[in-house]
């Protein structure tokens, strides 16, 4: 990368000079202005004729896709034949205009996080560019997010803490809870699961893990009153190894096996329900196929998620958990009223 920013700051520099046309410059009048310039910005001294002589030959190539139109008078001086040319007028191709727009988009994902605060002057500038030169369409691509969902602005604090392993004190109500509860919180990692965010870690040392919703936060702030517990081998990949969502408990990983109708089969391939996932009998009513998870609210509202296309077959206690949901949801139906 270095060697990269040095390149565009001489190719800058000579595209600065040959623009001036106020004064003839000769080849040692660009290795001293090229020279002076990479001095002030990165601290190198020297700069040899054969890179500058080399650099006009890249600008003058298509490699770059710059086609600059130097030429040399008398045998001596450089310039632009064309007094209107810069590197950076160069016409944007429809091309990079759809690649710089998506990378619009996406670099805009990450505004919850101080740590890129600084990507956002560029952004909102290749934002403007991108829309100055070409016609204003829609992204071509679409992240899902909701940026009304609460607890966003704590992404940065909570992200800082891990960067900086300190402990924060929070203010946090769960939904069971009838009043808001004050303690000192450990965040070993940032978890996002359908675009709801949790912060991961304990509240104490050899403390059991917990996973806090963000939109539950009320308050939290850095602390220096207690020291941080730090995750001394815990890797978030092996942590969610056997479960959907981010609910992990200490049940024991079981084999699931489900009928998905034929019609949604595909579906369900080509977006497996979890990375274990494997078809192990198929026919013309459909797939049935088997995952290796635990327990817990996630995998449950999951596959309820499908409705009639899914059929749970096994284990026996879990068929009868998802049973006694549908059940439920179907006497719903029966009450007369909103309840």
């Amino acid at each position: 990368m270095p060697a990269n920013r040095n390149a565009l700051i001489r190719y800058k520099t000579i595209d600065t000079c040959l623009r001036n046309r106020f004064r003839k410059w000769t080849l040692e009048d660009l290795i001293e202005k090229v020279s002076d310039t990479l001095y002030e910005y990165e601290g190198i001294e020297t700069i040899s004729k054969r890179t500058i002589q080399n650099d006009i030959q890249m600008m003058r190539s298509d490699k770059l896709g710059y086609f600059a139109p130097i030429v040399v008078l008398e045998k001596k001086y450089y310039t632009y034949e064309d007094h209107n040319y810069s590197i950076t007028n160069i016409p944007i191709s429809d091309t990079d205009l759809s690649r710089m727009n998506e990378a619009v988009e996406m670099l805009k994902q990450f505004k919850g996080f101080s740590h890129f605060e600084q990507l956002n002057e560029v952004v909102q500038k290749l934002e403007d560019h991108v829309y100055s030169v070409g016609k204003k369409k829609s992204p071509v691509i679409d992240f899902e997010k909701n940026d009304n969902l609460k607890g966003l602005a704590y992404l940065d604090i909570l992200y800082q803490a891990v960067i900086q392993k300190k402990a924060i004190k929070m203010t946090y109500q769960s939904f069971k809870a009838k009043e808001p509860n004050v303690f000192f919180f450990h965040v070993w990692w940032l978890k996002e699961f359908k675009n709801r965010w949790f912060a991961v870690g304990v509240r104490k040392q050899n403390g059991s893990i917990s996973s806090l919703a963000l939109d539950r936060i009320i308050d939290v702030s850095l602390s220096d009153d207690v020291a941080y517990t730090e995750n001394q081998d815990l890797i978030p990949e092996e942590y969610y190894k056997n479960v959907i969502g981010v609910t992990v408990n200490n049940l024991r990983p079981m084999n699931v096996k489900i009928f998905v109708v034929a019609q949604h089969a595909p579906y369900v391939e080509t977006k497996p329900l979890h990375h274990s996932q494997k078809v192990i009998e198929r026919n013309e009513d459909g797939i049935i196929i088997e995952i290796k998870v635990q327990h817990n609210y996630e995998l449950e509202k999951e596959i309820l998620g499908f409705g009639e296309v899914m059929k749970v077959l096994s284990p026996e206690h879990f068929v009868k958990a998802i049973k006694k949901r549908l059940i439920k949801a179907s006497q719903r139906y029966e009450v007369v009223g909103m309840r």
